[in-house]
């Protein structure tokens, strides 16, 4: 089975987070870090975005649009391929037990207030506004390309290439750890000034402790993204039974995924979905 979508509005809020204050991630994963000043950084990203649109290719009238926000850490696998560890997907209540059913993936419920920069790039700033127990509340504006982490990534491009050409996917489902690959097409990339407001959703899945979460590293805006969800075989790594397991309706221990240890280095093939973004 074969859906199309397109991804509009994508924000990335990216961070550069110490080591240190992150959860281990599972067996098979390792962050990939830098050293800045003397400390192991890691990077995370909350990607805020609207999928317009979701069919399948036979029934072309028949779609569904909806908003979503993910956390994720930025990992090498056991391959040494650059991948992403999604923490937690949100979206609203509605759409949960389909992409659950479709892509077997948990997912949280939010309530989502999200601008159309896009339609509206003469707006002057615009402002996201998701609530899920805690809040997480963004204002950006257009502006110039750079980050704040004095180029630890190199250039904007090679930094903009860091966060966004990951062709594999992790995220933990029914205690496995679960793999979605990728493909990552050139599309234009606004650089964006974002300022956060209240971001307690963030701590509450994240937590980091000692001073929270540090400012952001670099932000940026994807106007469209084509994307194409294919199913395919995968390998799927079993996990610890007495490990905790992320909630398909729910946000329960979904800041623990990233703890979750894998029970044995081996994987088993069994049918997941693939997801290429064209």
């Amino acid at each position: 089975m074969r859906l199309r979508s397109l991804v509009q509005d994508a924000l990335y809020l990216n961070w550069a987070l110490p080591v240190a204050a992150l959860p281990e991630p599972p067996e098979s994963l390792r962050y990939q870090t830098v050293e800045e000043g003397g400390e192991r950084l890691a990077f995370a990203s909350a990607l805020l975005f609207r999928h317009q649109g979701v069919h399948l290719p036979h029934l072309p009238f028949l779609r569904l649009s909806y908003p979503q926000l993910n956390l994720r850490l930025y990992a090498l696998d056991a391959d040494r391929v650059p991948c992403v560890l999604f923490l937690d997907m949100l979206m609203p209540w509605w759409v949960g037990p389909a992409v659950y059913l479709v892509a077997e993936s948990p997912a949280s419920v939010a309530r989502f207030d999200f601008p159309r920069p896009s339609q509206h790039p003469d707006a002057g700033e615009w402002h996201w506004r998701v609530r899920q127990g805690g809040e997480l509340e963004v204002t950006a504006r257009l502006g110039a390309a750079a980050t704040l982490g004095g180029g630890v990534l190199g250039s904007w491009k090679e930094t903009v290439r860091f966060f966004r050409e990951r062709p594999r996917g992790y995220m933990v489902a029914n205690g496995r750890l679960r793999r979605v690959e990728t493909e990552h097409p050139q599309v234009e990339v606004w650089p964006v000034v974002a300022e956060l407001g209240a971001h307690t959703l963030l701590e509450s899945i994240l937590p980091l402790g000692g001073a929270g979460w540090p400012p952001l590293h670099s932000s940026w805006l994807c106007p469209e993204i084509p994307f194409v969800f294919d199913l395919g075989i995968v390998p799927q790594v079993d996990l610890d039974a007495t490990l905790p397991r992320a909630a398909a309706s729910t946000r329960t221990a979904s800041a623990r995924t990233a703890s979750t240890r894998s029970a044995s280095s081996g994987a088993a093939c069994s049918r997941s979905k693939v997801v290429r973004a064209l």
